[in-house]
C-alpha cells in the first residue's frame, strides 16, 4: 500500500510531464487556423479518446447511479462534496485578493458543516451566502499569467497550459485525495465521480443534440468561460480576427422549441468544462492515483457554482 503523499506525487509528476510535453509540442507547432489551438490534430485525437472512455465507462455508471439512488440522497451527496470544495475555493478567493468572497466561503463551510449535517444540506445558500467556483488556474489568471495554448489532456479533458499547471495545485489541495486510507479514498472518489457525471446526464444530451462539431464547441466554450471566470463575469473585450465562437460548433437552430440552441436555457452555461473535465476525470486506479476534477452543479437546495459569480 503506497502512502498518500507518494501516490499524489506520482500523479503530479505524470500530469507535469504531460504538460511539459504538450507545451514543448505547442511551441514547435506551426500556427494553424486557430492560433489558440496549435495542437488541434493531437487534441482532437485525445478528445475522441476521452469521449470513448465516457461512453464506455462513466456514462453507464452514472446512469446506474441515478437509477438506483433517489433524488434526495443524490442531492445530499452533491452537497457534501460541494462543501468540501468550498475550502479550496475560499483559499483561492483569498489568494486573488477577494477577501469578502473568501470569508463568505469560510462561513459557508462552517455553517454547512454544522447546521447542514456535515454538508449534506446546503443551509448556507438559504442564509444568503453565495456559492462560488474558483480554482488555482483562475488564481494564476488573476495574477496575470496568460492561458497559453489550448490543450486536451487524457482523462482530464479541456485545459490550457496555465490551467494544467493550476490543476497540479488543485490535485494537491483536494481533500478527497488527502484521505490516507486507500480504500476509503478510492471509494469516496468513485462516488464523487459518479455523482458529478449523473448530475450532467441531461446537460450532455443537450450538447449531443446541439453540437455539429463537439470538439470546436467544447474548445471555444471552455476558453470563453475560463476568461469570463477570471474576470468574474466581466471580461474586457477581445479583438481577435477570425476567432471561432461556440456557435460555430452548433447545429442550425430548430424551428420549434428554443429560437436557437445557443439560447441560455438551451445550452447550459457550465456544460463544456463541467462535463468534460469533471465527467471524464479518471476513476482511481488500484494504486489510488488522485486526479483533479472540476466542480459541478449542486442539486436541489444547492446553488449552481457557475451561475454565482
Amino acid at each position: 500500500m503506497k502512502p498518500r503523499n507518494d501516490v499524489c506525487m506520482n500523479a503530479l509528476k505524470r500530469l507535469g510531464a504531460a504538460l511539459l510535453i504538450a507545451g514543448a509540442a505547442a511551441g514547435c507547432a506551426t500556427t494553424g487556423e486557430n492560433p489558440r489551438d496549435p495542437l488541434e490534430p493531437i487534441n482532437r485525437a485525445i478528445f475522441g479518446f476521452n469521449e470513448g472512455v465516457d461512453k464506455a465507462v462513466l456514462k453507464p455508471v452514472a446512469e446506474g447511479y441515478r437509477a438506483v439512488l433517489p433524488g434526495i440522497v443524490r442531492a445530499g451527496v452533491t452537497n457534501f462534496f460541494a462543501n468540501l470544495e468550498d475550502v479550496w475555493i475560499g483559499i483561492n478567493n483569498l489568494l486573488q485578493g477577494k477577501v469578502e468572497q473568501g470569508l463568505g466561503d469560510v462561513m459557508r463551510v462552517a455553517i454547512n458543516s454544522t447546521f447542514g449535517l456535515l454538508g449534506l444540506i446546503d443551509v448556507a445558500t438559504d442564509a444568503g451566502l453565495e456559492k462560488h467556483n474558483e480554482d488555482f488556474g483562475q488564481t494564476l489568471g488573476r495574477w496575470g499569467f496568460g492561458s497559453g495554448p489550448y490543450l486536451v489532456l487524457p482523462f482530464f479533458g479541456p485545459s490550457s497550459l496555465r490551467d494544467g499547471i493550476g490543476s497540479m495545485f488543485d490535485v494537491q489541495a483536494d481533500l478527497v485525495v488527502n484521505i490516507d486510507h486507500v480504500r476509503t479514498r478510492n471509494t469516496t472518489f468513485a462516488v464523487r465521480t459518479a455523482d458529478r457525471r449523473a448530475n450532467l446526464l441531461d446537460a450532455s444530451q443537450v450538447l449531443e443534440e446541439a453540437a455539429l462539431d463537439k470538439y470546436t464547441f467544447t474548445r471555444e466554450s471552455y476558453l470563453q468561460r475560463r476568461r469570463s471566470q477570471i474576470y468574474d463575469g466581466s471580461p474586457p473585450r477581445e479583438e481577435e480576427s477570425g476567432a471561432a465562437r461556440p456557435q460555430d460548433g452548433l447545429r442550425p437552430a430548430r424551428a420549434q422549441g428554443h429560437d436557437s440552441p445557443w439560447a441560455p436555457e438551451a445550452r447550459g452555461e457550465a456544460l463544456p468544462h463541467a462535463l468534460i473535465q469533471s465527467a471524464l476525470s479518471p476513476v482511481l486506479s488500484a494504486s489510488g492515483a488522485p486526479v483533479s476534477v472540476g466542480s459541478t452543479a449542486s442539486a436541489l437546495t444547492t446553488s449552481h457554482p457557475e451561475g454565482n459569480r
